[in-house]
């Protein structure tokens, strides 16, 4: 037991000092006074803190631990190197008072205690018979060998198998004509078929039928409850069909005139990335597109949500994902990736994919690589250290001139000095639109509105086509 005092805290080998005040740890388990190294732990302790890690701290500290802006990383050579000579009492003590943010002792001591055991096991230290708390293990439990249970590896996608997912189908949706590209040039106006109803982005309807004059006598006609999480959808509608994005990657067909549910899709999830929002989908022949939180593009079937086919763009244990989703340009569903909170072997990007098979084809970077046309704007920094330019809002498309318009977003870190640059250094295609070729994602121009951001502050919103006295222009706006 400590007595109440106020501490310093060191995390990591970064040279960021947490200053905590901490109080009485009497009620966690009496871990036994050891370095990191020679703490003891038992594998169902491990387990167990595999679940509560995933649920309370994998969305800062990322599914796999590499930390996440200035959540640090929890496991690696920097986490050994800062935390291996100290007491584990005293991460476990930092841990129970500090964690998670704002909610510090939220969670029960043996909780945290299996928390610091799933640490320590996927730093590599070995699971033995006794327990942080002292309790001996069971017979005939067995430590996994080193390695086996990675939280980046398929077993962290294990501990979704109990959910209810995949598709249920209550009714059926006949009768309905394939979405054609005509269709998204030119939609009916009982129609919604884009994020923004149109490709220019305007998000307009030209109905009148409810005006100034008849908007007081409106009632209330049906009501549908959406699940727990972020929500920022934008539903899409479609011959009396509307389509509903709810969160944790829920996908939702309902009859918009009574609101009855037709079809249900639940996409299963690691638990840390549950509840977040998806802000659109895409519809397309007869498929409803979904960028999926777990970095893949899903098709499903418009008519009863089976799943048609499922692409994966990159590994979600390193932070990829997606909170938008895409559009359909020319058979091609385009979506931009978003998560590239930290550095990222190949930084974010676009994709297309092929709306009949899922292949992609084509990936344009969203961080010019050195030897590539703005490459010296990072000045030498490598592909890895050159992070962010997340794309989280869809583009708009213009079909007559057969380009794309996608917004992407500022550099990371965000202080240029953190970056190893400066001001000057305009870090592109950061805080940029790109102009890109839909049969190869090339790009044909570029505008970056704010070179060299600093101050965390995204351009990356919608972007807005204007035809006016004959000169075609985008419109856009951004927090600067």
């Amino acid at each position: 037991m400590h007595p109440r005092r106020t501490g310093r805290r060191r995390f990591g080998r970064s040279g960021v000092l947490l200053l905590v005040a901490v109080g009485s740890v009497a009620a966690l388990p009496a871990a036994a006074s050891a370095q990191l190294g020679a703490a003891q732990y038992t594998a169902a302790e491990a387990e167990a803190g595999r679940g509560l890690y995933d649920r309370s701290c994998a969305a800062c500290h990322m599914p796999n631990l590499r930390g996440s802006f200035e959540a640090p990383e929890l496991a690696g050579p920097t986490f050994r190197a800062g935390w291996g000579e100290q007491p584990v009492e005293d991460l476990l003590e930092l841990i129970a008072v500090t964690m998670p943010p704002g909610a510090g002792g939220s969670l029960a001591p043996a909780e945290y205690a299996s928390i610091v055991a799933y640490l320590l096991q996927e730093n590599g230290f070995a699971a033995g018979a006794v327990a942080l708390g002292g309790a001996v293990a069971p017979a005939g439990e067995q430590a996994p060998a080193a390695g086996q249970a990675s939280s980046g590896q398929p077993q962290a996608l294990a501990a979704a198998a109990g959910l209810p997912g995949g598709t249920h189908t209550l009714h059926p949706v006949a009768g309905r004509a394939p979405v054609t590209d005509a269709m998204l040039r030119d939609p009916d106006p009982e129609d919604w078929l884009i994020y923004r109803r149109t490709y220019d982005g305007w998000g307009y309807s030209p109905l009148d039928q409810i005006d100034r004059d008849n908007v007081g006598g409106l009632q209330l006609a049906w009501v549908w409850s959406m699940g727990d999480g972020r929500n920022q959808p934008t539903p899409l509608v479609y011959d009396g069909i509307m389509y509903l994005a709810s969160p944790g990657n829920v996908v939702q067909a309902l009859d918009a005139a009574t609101g009855s549910l037709l079809w249900e899709y639940r996409r299963p999830l690691p638990e840390a990335l549950r509840g977040a929002n998806s802000r659109n989908l895409a519809i397309y022949g007869d498929r409803i597109y979904l960028g999926s939180r777990d970095a893949h593009v899903v098709a499903l079937d418009a008519r009863t949500g089976d799943l048609v086919w499922e692409t994966r763009m990159a590994d979600h244990a390193d932070g990829y994902s997606n909170s938008s989703g895409p559009i359909v340009a020319g058979g091609r569903v385009v979506n931009g990736i978003n998560g590239c909170s930290r550095f990222m072997p190949d930084s974010c990007f676009i994709t297309a994919h092929d709306a009949d098979t899922g292949e992609e084809l084509w990936r344009r970077l969203t961080i010019a690589a050195p030897g590539e046309p703005g490459g010296d704007s990072w000045g030498d920094l490598p592909l890895a250290l050159r992070g962010g330019g997340d794309s989280w809002i869809p583009g708009s498309y213009d079909p007559e001139l057969d380009l794309l318009y996608w917004p992407v977003a500022q550099a990371k870190p965000w202080v240029p000095a953190s970056r190893g640059l400066t001001v000057h250094d305009p870090a592109l295609y950061t805080n940029s639109t790109l102009a890109l070729d839909p049969a190869d994602g090339s790009i044909r121009w570029y505008r970056q509105h704010v070179p060299g951001e600093a101050l965390d502050l995204d351009e990356g919103f919608e972007q807005v086509l204007i035809d006016s006295g004959g000169r075609r222009a985008l419109f856009t706006i951004g927090k600067h």
